[in-house]
């Protein structure tokens, strides 16, 4: 049971306070919001496919926006992109859409406007990653296929640790604690506890580590499980 899982967003712009606006206004949307304030960082994060969509400012440092979105395009990364710029011209927002931008929004803008934005284009693409290949360095989960592979090797998943390891990827970077694994994983069947999570990360570790990959799933002691996000 994976409807649960929020909405992530990555936004990537060089000036904290518009960062921090945009973080604080897309969490009270129930979303789930990552950022980066440069060029190089936004292309890492986004390559690894595990974002609904991402608010690329033009204007970055390290690596502009345009060569961001054309290198991931390059790359067949086909998560949704929205251009954020203070360049109003018609033929900067045309090369945007272009280079495979899925929408344009000028500097200043409302948050209202935004969110519109947003939703449209999520709406469009069904916002999900369900249809894509998510890379975590050597790991390979093809959510079409609903199959894990390490190395160009297999991991023969059940349905179950397959749907962990897809929740732990999604969530890429960040720390989900038992009561998150049920919740998105078991959902509401009552004969689960936090100690059948234990068991089944164990099935999971130990199959991961028949190929190699054994180190992907991370315990944070205290906290939860998390893998890394890239």
């Amino acid at each position: 049971m994976l409807s649960r899982v929020k909405t992530r967003v990555l936004v990537v712009d060089d000036e904290v306070g518009v960062r921090k606006a945009l973080d604080r206004g897309l969490r009270a949307e129930g979303m789930d919001v990552v950022t980066a304030s440069d060029g190089p960082s936004a292309l890492r994060l986004a390559r690894t496919g595990t974002f609904d969509a991402l608010l690329l400012d033009i204007m970055l440092p390290g690596l502009s926006g345009y060569r961001v979105l054309q290198r991931l395009r390059e790359e067949g990364v086909r998560t949704p992109v929205i251009l954020v710029s203070a360049k109003d011209g018609e033929i900067d927002q045309a090369d945007g859409l272009d280079l495979g931008a899925d929408g344009y929004l000028v500097k200043p803008f409302s948050f209202v406007v935004l969110r519109a934005q947003l939703r449209a284009v999520l709406r469009r693409t069904g916002g999900d990653r369900a249809r894509g290949v998510v890379r975590l360095g050597g790991l390979e989960i093809d959510r079409s296929a609903r199959e894990v592979r390490f190395d160009g090797a297999t991991v023969p998943l059940s349905p179950r640790e397959y749907a962990l390891l897809e929740v732990l990827a999604r969530g890429a970077g960040t720390v989900l604690t038992k009561d998150d694994l049920l919740a998105e994983v078991w959902g509401d069947e009552r004969a689960a506890t936090r100690n059948v999570v234990e068991v089944y990360i164990g099935y999971l570790r130990r199959k991961l580590d028949a190929v190699g990959a054994g180190d992907v799933v991370r315990t944070v002691r205290g906290h939860g499980y998390q893998v890394a996000s890239g």
